[in-house]
């Protein structure tokens, strides 16, 4: 990496987490001297786990790994890469419909913060796992050990045990 630390910024709502952000994760923390996995609150999505919760258990999954941080945070990404002097945000690719999003997203970041987006291409294998399927599957009891984290699982079974109690 040379002379120049190089910290990169990798937001998402990883409500919950799953194999394929911590492919991105495992593959990219060679590439820069500090990885922040930033835990963001959207105020547009419903989410199941707390931002304290997420953090919780991606740490239980990463807190061994050289340079990696984790942290939550609220408000804009460019404005907390900003706060934590990020030199970029690093985003996971899994398909042509992420990449005209995240391409927009990229350019946005951008235009308002100056800031660059490096991408990285999911595995194969996990090229179709999102937190929403990956929440919806667990909510009707579904086997999901090949998408997530045998610890992520059992939090999830948890969560939606306890929400099917309230509604009993």
């Amino acid at each position: 990496m040379g002379n120049k630390f190089v910290r990169a910024i990798f937001p998402g709502s990883f409500d919950p987490i799953t194999n394929g952000h911590l492919d991105v994760v495992k593959r990219a923390i060679g590439l820069f001297d500090e990885l922040i996995i930033a835990v963001g609150r959207s105020p547009i999505k419903n989410q199941l786990f707390t931002p304290a919760e997420r953090v919780e258990m991606i740490v239980e999954l990463v807190g061994g790994m050289p340079g990696v941080v984790v942290e939550s945070f609220e408000g804009l990404m460019v404005e907390y890469a900003a706060r934590k002097k990020a030199d970029v945000v690093l985003r996971g690719l899994r398909s042509l419909t992420d990449v005209q999003y995240e391409f927009q997203l990229a350019m946005t970041n951008r235009a308002v913060a100056g800031i660059e987006t490096i991408f990285i291409m999911t595995s194969e294998q996990y090229g179709f796992t999102s937190s929403t399927l990956i929440r919806e599957i667990a909510s009707l009891g579904g086997d999901l050990s090949n998408l997530i984290p045998p610890s992520v699982q059992k939090r999830l079974q948890e969560r939606f045990n306890r929400l099917r109690a309230e509604k009993a």
